[in-house]
């Protein structure tokens, strides 16, 4: 094994079983074929971490971590905080330590705040603090130091650090001064933290005032002030505050859990600003979700929008409500108004004319198309048949290109019980193609 070769396959899942169909193969009671994966010369990755997980909740660790040494053994990070995960909930905590502390100090990043978070867990909390202040500028690392400081008891420590960066004196690194307008910190997320630090020492009122003085930053769609509301029951304060899209979200999901679908949709609907279009979709799939399909259709068309995930997400609404035939109308009427059709709204016919009993014209309209012979629409085609009740059919339309159709005829083999064609598949090596030749630059245009 390889460790670049490894790490190739797990980010770009290939040459490899992908993790759910990993899980989906377990499921299906191949344990077989996941450990012979795992255990292989030129082993898979997902089965390796999936058998050794399965092996330690049986109480057999010793078995799960030869699993994953041939992995380890090749100087992988990933591999080795995996079987450092399963030694420290084991018990074997000191044994974890040894594994991750060579990678931390050769500067594995990662390895780092996992060796911090460690230390401290085993009595060590002292040596973790210091192996994490001197970067404190590290966003990853600087939230393990959070942890580990509070924990401490040295959480005023962290937060007059964080507060230093929250003005910096040394200018914007792209613009070289206060131009571009934005503030320049490091960590990006210092707001977060700092709010964080006074939240976990029991100072909420502090926390709040911090995120509300520098204004939070967004995460995946998560607004930290937000959760934090949310997290202490602060409702009013949240009513008060809900001005950003993802602010309203987190007070309309926090009303539909408790019941209150009327305010839930009200929130949303006394929402207005820049992002209309994804308030909008929200609130269409709580109304969905709640039988209301009919306002929710209305919501969405009243966008009036062109946009392939609007007019997507609008064709799944008339399908659901039986439909059908007014979802292809407004295709029609979209296409007529543009002069053309691409297939991002193409591919959306489909499931509109299949649930119309018109699936065999479906078929021949999409190989029609301009780009019916490209991978992407044969696989939104299989995709069709499969929901149709025909997934030979689907296996055959993808079996013309078995390379470029791998993603998507593996699982479908796999549920068909045409298990190890579908492991031979995914694993062979993709053909190498030579990279292009370096464009090189000019001063002069054409640039």
């Amino acid at each position: 094994m390889d460790a670049a070769v490894l790490h190739r396959r797990t980010n770009m899942h290939d040459e490899c079983l992908p993790p759910d169909l990993v899980d989906r193969l377990l499921a299906l009671g191949h344990d077989d074929v996941v450990r012979g994966q795992a255990l292989a010369e030129d082993g898979d990755w997902f089965c390796a971490r999936a058998w050794a997980r399965l092996l330690a909740g049986r109480g057999a660790l010793s078995e799960a971590l030869e699993v994953l040494a041939p992995y380890a053994d090749t100087g992988w990070w990933t591999a080795a905080a995996e079987a450092a995960r399963l030694l420290d909930a084991g018990g074997r905590g000191e044994e974890a330590i040894a594994l991750v502390r060579p990678f931390a100090a050769s500067g594995e990043r990662a390895a780092l705040p996992e060796l911090a978070l460690l230390l401290a867990r085993h009595g060590q909390g002292e040596e973790a603090y210091e192996l994490l202040l001197p970067h404190v500028t590290d966003w990853l690392i600087a939230e393990a130091l959070v942890e580990v400081g509070v924990g401490l008891g040295r959480g005023d420590e962290v937060a007059d650090l964080l507060r230093a960066r929250l003005d910096p004196e040394d200018p914007c690194p792209r613009c070289g001064g206060p131009e571009c307008g934005q503030p320049y910190r490091e960590p990006f997320n210092a707001v977060n933290l700092l709010a964080s630090v006074r939240e976990k020492q029991g100072r909420t009122d502090e926390a709040i005032a911090v995120l509300h003085a520098y204004g939070p930053t967004v995460v995946n769609s998560r607004d930290p002030l937000a959760e934090l509301l949310v997290r202490h029951d602060r409702l009013d304060e949240l009513r008060a505050y809900a001005g950003t899209p993802e602010a309203v979200r987190r007070l309309a999901e926090l009303l539909e859990e408790r019941g209150d679908v009327a305010g839930a949709v009200d929130a949303y609907r006394s929402h207005t600003d820049e992002d209309r279009c994804n308030t909008s979709i929200l609130l269409a799939e709580l109304l969905a979700r709640h039988g209301r399909g009919a306002e929710a259709i209305e919501v969405v068309r009243a966008l009036d929008s062109a946009d392939d995930w609007v007019v997507d997400q609008l064709c799944k609404l008339f399908a659901a409500e039986g439909r059908a035939a007014e979802g292809l109308a407004h295709l029609d009427a979209l296409k007529d108004r543009r002069g053309r059709e691409e297939w991002e709204l193409s591919r959306l016919r489909g499931p509109l004319m299949a649930a119309c009993g018109r699936l065999d014209e479906a078929v021949v309209q999409v190989l029609a198309h301009p780009e019916g012979a490209s991978p992407y629409a044969k696989e939104d085609l299989a995709h069709l048949l499969i929901d149709a009740g025909r997934p030979e059919e689907a296996v055959a339309l993808l079996d013309t290109d078995r390379l470029d159709h791998r993603w998507a005829l593996g699982p479908l083999l796999v549920e068909l019980g045409r298990v190890e064609e579908a492991v031979t598949l995914l694993r062979t090596p993709r053909p190498q193609i030579p990279p292009p030749e370096p464009i090189g630059y000019s001063d002069c245009p054409p640039f």
